[in-house]
């Protein structure tokens, strides 16, 4: 049985726009769901990625394994699996693909039926102008941060209203990456008070945050069990 999803959380997340025509005219087409899942997935990533004209190449879908891996139950066959779903977006003519002459070879580039897509593909074929197969911004399904509410939850106990409030001033005041590791000390301390995290998070504020902090090594954790932060530790 596959993970159960344990809800969307609480506070500012990001989120990925729809265009309303996928839902009055194209879900009710694609009866095929791998072909489903790449379209969701190209929206996804096409809005986080930069530049004016975005498109995909077959190694922005195979790169990213969590991705792959939810295509199906066999590995051997993931990419004919991903190969089916393309073209079966480029007939529906929800993708535009195009051909590009590289230095190492031909490739094709995925571009959205859209009015910039479009246009992308028109430039290409008039020659002003040539997509570029180069190293992109990594965008991949693991990068995508759990919230602090979810930390919080998963980590700590159940979610409060007053805490919530505290969650979300933190949330503007910390960098996610300190969050995540100032639960994860304090988990790894088996101590499961927010008092505990939030004194971590300040001392990392007022004092600097080092890299044996990240690295979270067993000087550093009797630091935080036996040191500054004793007084939140209940013994």
């Amino acid at each position: 049985m596959s993970k159960v999803f344990r809800g969307f959380s609480e506070g500012k997340g990001r989120s990925t726009r729809l265009p309303a025509q996928f839902f009055s005219e194209l879900l009710p087409e694609i009866d095929h769901l791998e072909e489903l899942k790449v379209a969701l997935y190209a929206i996804w990533k096409l809005e986080r990625m930069e530049g004016n004209f975005r498109y995909l190449q077959r190694q922005d879908f195979t790169e990213d394994s969590h991705f792959m891996q939810g295509l199906g139950a066999h590995p051997s066959g993931l990419e004919a699996v991903l190969d089916d779903a393309l073209e079966r977006l480029v007939v529906r003519g929800m993708f535009l693909r195009v051909s590009v002459t590289l230095t190492d070879g031909n490739d094709f580039f995925y571009f959205l039926n859209s009015p910039k897509g479009r246009a992308a593909v028109e430039a290409i074929q008039l020659g002003t102008w040539r997509p570029v197969s180069m190293p992109k911004t990594v965008v991949s399904l693991d990068q995508e941060r759990p919230n602090i509410f979810r930390l919080y939850e998963e980590h700590i106990g159940p979610l409060t209203p007053m805490i919530a409030e505290t969650l979300r001033d933190a949330e503007q005041t910390y960098p996610a990456d300190w969050l995540e590791d100032a639960i994860r000390i304090a988990v790894e301390n088996n101590v499961r008070r927010w008092r505990y995290v939030d004194a971590i998070l300040r001392s990392w504020k007022e004092e600097g945050r080092h890299e044996q902090d990240r690295q979270g090594t067993e000087k550093d954790r009797r630091r935080y069990d036996e040191g500054e932060f004793a007084d939140f530790i209940e013994h």
